[in-house]
């Protein structure tokens, strides 16, 4: 008799456990992200530049303490991130203005799991750059610069309202790197 009980309190509740759902852990989720339809339209100042903008960004003044007239915001609000352009005058040496950007890009190479880099070449309309992929979790993960080689030189870093994870902000950076690429393409120097 003392057996039966004892296989009884055993076997008890394994039976009862098996009669509730047990709780399968989920894998951990992002927000979805909507991303808006492609669109470019031309932008124009006084600067001696121009160049495709997507329509779905704000573009407006340089905001540093120390901004030039030709240095921009292209701000992307829906996606919390914003492209700052810098141009300067060559004045004396493109080289070591292309090696200041290969610097600055390479700055983030601490954080960075790597960093590539895309040539771009228009001979048509004189413009060649390139353009700075940083992977990981990198405070910026797009900068490029591109130039003439003689008077325009124009660089531009992409940064987010938001701590880098690059995880959860990969759909967006391909997005915008991609608005980056046309914008790239669409130069024209005055």
């Amino acid at each position: 008799m003392n057996l039966r009980r004892f296989l009884l309190f055993c076997f008890l509740p394994v039976l009862a456990s098996c009669t509730e759902e047990a709780s399968i852990p989920r894998p951990r989720g992002y927000f979805r992200i909507d991303l808006p339809e492609k669109s470019y339209q031309v932008y124009q100042t006084d600067c001696p530049f121009s160049f495709e903008i997507p329509k779905y960004a704000v573009m407006g003044p340089g905001s540093a303490g120390d901004a030039e007239p030709c240095w921009l915001n292209l701000q992307f609000p829906k996606q919390r991130a914003t492209l700052h352009l810098s141009y300067k005058d060559i004045e004396t040496d493109a080289a070591q203005l292309m090696e200041d950007s290969r610097t600055m890009a390479y700055k983030h190479a601490v954080k960075a799991n790597g960093i590539e880099e895309k040539v771009f070449e228009n001979p048509d309309d004189n413009v060649f750059g390139i353009m700075y992929k940083i992977n990981g979790n990198a405070a910026s993960s797009v900068q490029f610069y591109t130039t003439d080689n003689t008077a325009h030189f124009l660089r531009g870093s992409l940064y987010f309202y938001s701590s880098p994870n690059a995880d959860s902000l990969r759909p967006v950076m391909e997005f915008i790197r991609e608005d980056i690429e046309h914008l790239i393409s669409s130069i024209k120097w005055k």
